[in-house]
């Protein structure tokens, strides 16, 4: 890919992205430059990417064809305001805040400008990330595709419509915190039985991430998958049969259509 990345902001996703970038070989470590206000945080982003670094946001903007802004949502109108006059008519400027609309992205940069709206979450940390992209109608076919290739290094994305953006937040977006609840509970049951606890998450995690693998590599609805676990009078339906007592399935549905609520919320 010959285009310069530019990140405004150095947490974690930007670091999730950048590793992703450059693990997959889609540019050199030359062509990605990182912008933040603090120097320590900078340092170390080059200390383990060899990524150019600076303070100035606008020197980002000017230099980035593929343009990240990764800071909170509560500091773009700011960083927008700083960098509207130098970004070029060009640049793809890829949000990943929750609750910025490409409408409110362009009304901030008070012109048109390519944006791509993007939902990761930050399984992205580990090169299992999942995000859902949105491009305004100025994003080419063959720019979106770039965009793919970037959140696909690190995980896998789906292009979406805009109005689904606010479903996608609660489904992967928040979800992750759900399953890291799930894993904790389910190895809080394995210690209660006398399985040390480090152990007790290996056996957790391990069994959420094989089920997880399961359904996207078979193709089977999750149902039958359960299903094939489930031996009559055994062990397995048994445990179901205190899930569905208890109202899992109903807390989760719950959760995920709170999350989406509350995302929309945001939007407002």
């Amino acid at each position: 890919m010959d285009k310069t990345i530019g990140f405004i902001g150095s947490g974690n996703m930007a670091s999730a992205m950048m590793g992703g970038i450059l693990k997959a070989n889609l540019v050199s470590s030359n062509q990605v430059i990182c912008s933040d206000p603090s120097r320590a945080k900078l340092e170390d982003l080059q200390s383990r990417y060899g990524v150019s670094i600076t303070t100035n946001n606008c020197e980002v903007a000017n230099k980035a064809d593929i343009l990240v802004l990764s800071v909170k949502p509560q500091f773009y109108p700011e960083v927008i305001r700083e960098i509207k006059t130098t970004v070029n008519d060009n640049t793809i400027i890829v949000v990943i805040a929750a609750g910025q609309k490409i409408e409110t992205i362009k009304k901030l940069f008070e012109k048109d400008v390519k944006v791509v709206r993007a939902m990761p979450n930050t399984p992205a940390l580990v090169g299992e990330g999942m995000a859902a992209l949105s491009p305004c109608p100025m994003v080419l076919p063959e720019e979106l595709d770039l965009i793919c290739n970037i959140f696909n290094s690190f995980g896998k994305c789906e292009v979406i419509a805009e109005n689904l953006m606010d479903v996608v937040t609660g489904v992967s977006g928040s979800s992750p915190a759900f399953i890291f609840m799930i894993i904790e509970a389910m190895a809080d049951g394995a210690v209660l039985e006398g399985m040390p606890r480090e152990k007790a998450y290996t056996f957790a995690a391990q069994a959420v991430l094989g089920s997880a693998k399961m359904v996207l590599e078979t193709g089977k609805h999750p149902a039958q998958l359960k299903d094939m676990v489930c031996s009559p009078g055994g062990t397995t339906i048994a445990g179901v049969s205190i899930l569905e007592e208890n109202g899992v399935r109903a807390s989760l549905i719950k959760a995920i259509e709170t999350a989406t609520k509350k995302s929309k919320d945001l939007s407002k």
